[in-house]
C-alpha cells in the first residue's frame, strides 16, 4: 500500500469537500473548446478586441495570484499558456459567492482541469489575457506537479529534469516541461513528410505481422512467446524485410511500412528493446537509385522541419544539402586506419582488430570482425550524412552480389552524427544464392553467433516464384528523430522507452 504525502491527503480533503458543496470534480458533460492559447496571443490586437468577447478554453491551472476578491492564474493548455483574470463580484454576481471564495480559492489546485468563458483584453502591463466570466471544474488533480522555477530569461534552474523521473513519468514531464513536446510535435512531421514522400511516388502503405513464426530480415536476437492455440513459438519480429519482399513477388511495385520492430539486446542512449523503423522496397530499382532518394527524402525532411538543410545537433552543425560523400567499407576503413584490410584472411583480421584495440572472440567470423573494426575504429568518426557502400558479401545475407566486384555485395548504409540511421540493399533476388547465404548463416549460428539468421522456407519458395530486381531500404525512425530534434539519446524521442522496474517505497507496518 503506498503511503499519501501531506498534500495528497490535503488534495483528497479537498476533492471530497468540492463533492459535498455540490460541485462534480469529474463532470461527465462535454466542455466546448473554441480558441486555443497561442491562437489567442498571436491574433488579438486592441482594435479587434470587440471580436473576442467570447472565448471558451480549458486545460490545466497552472499558478494563482489571490488578491481578495480578484486574482490572476495561468492556465496551460496543449498548445501553451494563458493568464486569467478572475473578479468575485463579475463572476458571480448575485449573493451566492461560494464559486469564487470556496471553489476557486480555497478547493481548486495548481495542476487541476478547468474549463473557463470569457472576453480577452490587454492588461495594463500589456499582457494579452482572458477576463473570467464562467469558470467550471472539469478534473481534480490529486497529486501536486513538481515545481519548476524559470528565471526572467526562462532558463531552468529547478525543476523536474531527473532523467529516470521524467522517462518513468513522462505525463508529468510534458506537463512542466512544455518544450517537450515539441521533440514529439518534430517526430510527428518527420513521419508526415516521409509518408507524404512515398504516396507522392506512388508506393503503397502495408502492414505486415508482428507476431511471426520465423524471425528474420536482421541480424538481431528475438523476443519469444508462445501462442496457446496453435501451440507453438512465435517471435516479435526484428525485421519486416522478408513479408515486404513477399508482397513485391505478389506483384506490388513499391511498398512501405512504418514498423514498430522489437530485439533482445542491449540498451543504452542509441538503443532501445522496442523501436520504429520504416522499410521501402521499389521494384525495377537498384541501391544506387535508393541512395539518390534517399538524399531528397532526408533533405525534404530538414527543410520541412527546419526550414533548412543545416541542422544543429550538440557542437555539430549536419548539412544534409545534397550530395553526400559516398565510401566503400573498405575505403572507409582504410581512411580512418590506414590499414588495407580487403584481401585479409579471417586470422589476419582477428590479429589486425586486436592491434586496433577492437574487442573479438572465437564467434566472430570474417563479416563480424569487418562490421567491429568499422564500428569501433570508423563510424564514430563520421558527422556529416555519408554513404558507406559495397560490403563485403559476408556481411549481408540479404543482398545482391555486387554487379562489378568480386566478393562484394551492393549494399550501403547512411551514417549520420557517428550512428547508422539507414540500411539498404539491391535486394538478392536469386533463390538458389540466398539458401546458400542462409547456410552459411546457420554454420555462424552452431559456432555461437547469437546475432546469425536462421533459415526461411517460406521466404526461399517466394523467391522461387521469381521477384523483380528491387531495391529496399530500412531507416531509423528514433535515431533519425535524434538528430533533428537535437537530442542527446533515443529516450528523449520516444513517449515511453522501456525502464527497470520501478523500486516501491514500502509501507511501514502499524508499531514500525
Amino acid at each position: 500500500m503506498s503511503i499519501l504525502s501531506e498534500q495528497e491527503i490535503i488534495r483528497r480533503q479537498s476533492l471530497q469537500a468540492l463533492t459535498d458543496s455540490g460541485v462534480n470534480p469529474y463532470p461527465s458533460e462535454a466542455f466546448a473548446v473554441t480558441h486555443h492559447s497561442i491562437d489567442i496571443k498571436q491574433a488579438f490586437t486592441d482594435e479587434d478586441a470587440a471580436d473576442w468577447q467570447e472565448v471558451r478554453l480549458a486545460g490545466r491551472l497552472m499558478s494563482r495570484r489571490i488578491m481578495g476578491k480578484a486574482s490572476f492564474a495561468e492556465l496551460q493548455d496543449a498548445k501553451g499558456r494563458i493568464q486569467l483574470y478572475l473578479n468575485r463580484d463579475e463572476l458571480c454576481p448575485g449573493e451566492d459567492k461560494s464559486l469564487y471564495n470556496e471553489v476557486f480559492k480555497k478547493l481548486s489546485d495548481i495542476g487541476d482541469f478547468i474549463g473557463i468563458k470569457g472576453f480577452v483584453f490587454r492588461t495594463q502591463v500589456g499582457e494579452i489575457s482572458v477576463h473570467v466570466q464562467e469558470f467550471t471544474f472539469l478534473s481534480k488533480s490529486l497529486r501536486p506537479l513538481p515545481v519548476v522555477k524559470r528565471d526572467e530569461e526562462g532558463h531552468i534552474y529547478d525543476g523536474f529534469t531527473d532523467p529516470e523521473q521524467r522517462y518513468r513519468m513522462r505525463y508529468v514531464d510534458l506537463v512542466v516541461n512544455p518544450e517537450v513536446k515539441d521533440i514529439f510535435i518534430k517526430r510527428s512531421q518527420l513521419v508526415n513528410t516521409m509518408r507524404q514522400f512515398f504516396n507522392k511516388e506512388g508506393f503503397l502503405e502495408v502492414e505486415t505481422p508482428i507476431l511471426q513464426p520465423i524471425y528474420g530480415g536482421a541480424a538481431a536476437r528475438p523476443f519469444k512467446t508462445h501462442h496457446n492455440t496453435l501451440d507453438m513459438p512465435l517471435y516479435l519480429r526484428i525485421a519486416n524485410e522478408l513479408y515486404l519482399k513477399r508482397l513485391i513477388v505478389g506483384g506490388f511495385d513499391g511498398v512501405y511500412e512504418f514498423s514498430k520492430d522489437f530485439r533482445n539486446e542491449g540498451m543504452s542512449r542509441f538503443h532501445n528493446p522496442e523501436f520504429t523503423q520504416v522499410e521501402l522496397y521499389v521494384a525495377y530499382k537498384d541501391y544506387l537509385w535508393m541512395m539518390d532518394m534517399t538524399e531528397a527524402l532526408v533533405e525534404k525532411i530538414a527543410l520541412e522541419l527546419h526550414g533548412s538543410t543545416e541542422v544543429q545537433v550538440g557542437d555539430n552543425k549536419i548539412n544534409f544539402a545534397r550530395p553526400w560523400k559516398r565510401f566503400s567499407m573498405y575505403e572507409a576503413i582504410q581512411e580512418y586506419t590506414g590499414i588495407d584490410i580487403s584481401e585479409m584472411d579471417e586470422a589476419t583480421m582477428g590479429a589486425t582488430a586486436k592491434k586496433l584495440g577492437v574487442g573479438v572472440d572465437s564467434t566472430m567470423g570474417r563479416a563480424k570482425l569487418i562490421d567491429e573494426i568499422f564500428g569501433e575504429c570508423v563510424e564514430g568518426k563520421l558527422i556529416q550524412p555519408t554513404f558507406i557502400t559495397d560490403y563485403p558479401v559476408e556481411m549481408s545475407p540479404l543482398a545482391k552480389k555486387h554487379r562489378s566486384k568480386p566478393g562484394m555485395v551492393e549494399r550501403f548504409e547512411v551514417i549520420c552524427n557517428g550512428k547508422e540511421i539507414a540500411n539498404s540493399f539491391s535486394e538478392l533476388n536469386d533463390p538458389i544464392d540466398q539458401r546458400a547465404r542462409f547456410e552459411e548463416q546457420l554454420e555462424l549460428g552452431k559456432r555461437g553467433d547469437e546475432e546469425a539468421m536462421v533459415l526461411d522456407e517460406d521466404f526461399l519458395r517466394a523467391l522461387e516464384y521469381g521477384m523483380p530486381p528491387t531495391a529496399g531500404i530500412g531507416i531509423g525512425i528514433d535515431r533519425l528523430s535524434m538528430i533533428m530534434t537535437n537530442s542527446h539519446s533515443i529516450q528523449e524521442v520516444l513517449f515511453f522507452p522501456q525502464m527497470r522496474p520501478e523500486k516501491k517505497a514500502e509501507a511501514k507496518t502499524e508499531g514500525e
